[in-house]
């Protein structure tokens, strides 16, 4: 049994402080969640910034867009074009994303400073990308929504894992301490 461990130890190690991590900020986050009363269709503050900000976005390019609280269930809907287009959930606000993104950087975390600066940066890219993907899920809704199952369902989730996905391998190859290894061995 010992030397299974020992033989196995950076895959452990790394499994360890990945649910180490995924369970603290998971906890950390539904503590939040659960500040918000769900009977009374409260929208929790997060996901009420991605709303304002994914109309904002769209107001950009079309000025008819705005954002209402949703009277039957904790979520904010989205019109575009007078038409309603969406609705954003707490599921739409990337925050799970995000503590998935962190968990996977702090498993493979480098020098500390690195690692915090990564995973800042890294969340703020997702966030963009997160305002981006709504916005253009409810201008597609719009135009096409006769797709709304692949859009939503198929698409746009591609888009937000993607990025992070593109994230990991940059972290996992440049800036990790598997990175540092890896780069001692070739030299």
């Amino acid at each position: 049994m010992k030397e299974y461990f020992k033989e196995y130890k950076p895959f452990l190690l790394f499994l360890a402080k990945f649910l180490g991590a995924y369970l603290v900020l998971t906890f950390a986050y539904y503590s939040y969640l659960s500040e918000f009363d769900q009977e009374k269709f409260e929208v929790d503050g997060f996901t009420q910034i991605v709303a304002n900000q994914t109309s904002q976005l769209i107001s950009v390019f079309d000025s008819r867009t705005h954002i209402e609280p949703n009277l039957t269930e904790p979520s904010v809907n989205l019109f575009y074009r007078e038409k309603w287009v969406s609705r954003i959930v707490e599921g739409c606000n990337s925050l799970s994303v995000m503590i998935l993104f962190v968990s996977f950087i702090f498993s493979f975390s480098g020098k500390f400073k690195q690692t915090v600066l990564f995973i800042l940066f890294g969340c703020i890219v997702i966030h963009i990308f997160n305002i981006i993907r709504i916005t253009l899920l409810g201008v597609s809704m719009f135009h096409y929504p006769q797709y709304q199952d692949l859009l939503h369902g198929v698409i746009f989730p591609l888009f937000i894992y993607g990025v992070v996905f593109i994230l990991w391998i940059i972290w996992v190859n440049k800036f990790s301490s598997y990175a540092k290894k890896s780069s001692k061995r070739q030299n």
